[in-house]
């Protein structure tokens, strides 16, 4: 039996903890519960922008997982953003070492050549790294767009994406198209290079990202998506399917 492979998990910082008044590391148990499920083993991502140490850790591990959380520093991806949209765009504690960390978790991610599993913040964060800009607000920018704010159904299919035929997602999934829960108020704006959507909703946002076909194999997996899938593995058989081929993918890795 192949062992279990560890992923290296990014987490989201808060204000204040629970002991102490101090900056805290913070990840929903949901991460950690689709990853043991589908048979590998959750560590976190230290706190640190020492691009040796992030290095280190991802030599370590199997795979990469992105998760979601705070906004984006909107200078990393336009600088002459209208004043008016900036204000809807929310401030990270740390200053951004959280938005560096991440940044520079991608680039390791692509010198070695491990699988990536890129969520909601992950996903647009993705885009940025190879010089993509975003939807800083969609309400203000999409004219006409789904309200994409379902935070009081996170747990819940709440709108459909139509999937790229032959796509990795449509693939995995088996789908033609796929209900997404929805807890986000910006996107991706269109896929960077080298990257290309494989999941839309019909007002256009892009739901899920993958390498092009001619550059797959930059990576042993990569999927980036927009939604949560790990809020919905409990309940819907093709979002473990997510998780189940990010593991596996890991697993032959190891090996």
């Amino acid at each position: 039996m192949a062992s279990r492979p560890l992923i290296l998990v990014s987490p989201s910082i808060e204000q204040r903890g629970v002991e102490f008044h101090d900056l805290s590391a913070s990840l929903s148990v949901k991460y950690d519960s689709a990853v043991l499920r589908s048979g590998g083993i959750p560590v976190t991502v230290p706190t640190t922008t020492d691009r040796a140490v992030l290095a280190e850790c991802v030599r370590r591990v199997e795979g990469v997982l992105l998760s979601g959380g705070d906004d984006i520093n909107p200078d990393l991806y336009d600088a002459k953003l209208p004043r008016k949209i900036k204000k809807t765009v929310g401030q990270t504690p740390d200053g951004g070492a959280r938005d560096l960390r991440e940044l520079i978790l991608i680039e390791e991610v692509f010198r070695q050549r491990k699988p990536l599993l890129a969520i909601c913040r992950g996903h647009q964060l993705l885009n940025i790294a190879f010089g993509g800009q975003l939807v800083a607000d969609i309400r203000q920018q999409v004219p006409g767009a789904l309200n994409h704010q379902r935070l009081d159904k996170a747990c819940e299919l709440v709108h459909e994406a139509a999937l790229t035929p032959g796509s990795l997602l449509a693939k995995m999934t088996g789908r033609r198209v796929l209900g997404v829960n929805s807890s986000h108020h910006q996107a991706v704006r269109v896929p960077a290079e080298p990257f290309i959507a494989t999941a839309v909703s019909r007002d256009g946002i892009v739901e899920a990202m993958e390498l092009k076909p001619e550059v797959a194999r930059k990576l042993p997996f990569l999927l980036s998506v927009q939604f949560h899938p790990e809020r919905l593995t409990p309940r819907y058989a093709a979002h473990r399917a997510i998780f189940d081929q990010f593991v596996a993918a890991c697993v032959r890795k190891h090996i």
